[in-house]
């Protein structure tokens, strides 16, 4: 029989903010971006500024980097076509005015070496800190924001084909492949409410009953 594998910690809504009040640019942006959208480390910080379309608010997932190797998304489910909530294209244009300049018109490039970031220094450096900051008890890391997407996808009440739409899942044993495949309308409503539990103010915090 196989291990069974450990539960993972799972962020608040209030944990997240706190943790992300600890952090810097652009690691800042980072992590607004793998929360408002599910990415996996390695397609957050391979992210090029023409993979969005802020005209039609989707994002085009093709790409991701592991210690500096860029590569095509693994699979078609991993390729694929996400809204972009109106209110974080506005932290994206944001974000868009002080990113440094960068030959691959990359997202988020280092402008110390040109290159794209590696995940694990960012992980242990500035995430590990930025948990323990924020008094979570445990340490977290770059998955701990993956799997706080879906929790929030949860909140908002998300069906699980959506969600497994959302997150990308290629099997319904990750999130379930009975509903078919999610329409955009319905993707981008369910994004929508996770993105604004994200993005909203402490004081309209949301508060679950």
């Amino acid at each position: 029989m196989s291990k069974r594998r450990k539960t993972p910690f799972i962020l608040t809504v209030e944990q997240y903010h706190t943790v992300v009040e600890q952090l810097e640019e652009p690691y800042k942006q980072m992590v607004q971006v793998a929360m408002c959208l599910g990415l996996r480390v390695s397609e957050v910080l391979a992210l090029k500024w023409s993979d969005f379309d802020f005209e039609n608010l989707t994002l085009q997932v093709v790409r991701g980097v592991v210690h500096g190797r860029i590569s095509d998304v693994k699979t078609e489910y991993s390729e694929d076509l996400l809204p972009l909530d109106s209110a974080f294209a506005e932290v994206i244009l944001d974000w868009e005015k002080r990113c440094p300049n960068s030959e691959g018109n990359w997202v988020f490039p280092n402008p110390d070496t040109c290159q794209l970031y590696h995940a694990s220094p960012i992980g242990q450096d500035y995430i590990r800190a930025a948990g323990r900051k924020a008094k979570l008890g445990k340490d977290i890391g770059w998955h701990t924001f993956r799997h706080a997407y879906r929790s929030f996808l949860d909140d908002a009440g998300a069906p699980v084909g959506v969600q497994q739409k959302l997150m990308r899942h290629a099997q319904v044993a990750t999130t379930m492949n009975t509903y078919g495949n999610a329409q955009m309308q319905s993707k981008g409503n369910a994004n929508s409410k996770a993105v604004e539990m994200v993005l909203r103010s402490k004081e309209r915090l949301f508060v679950a009953v």
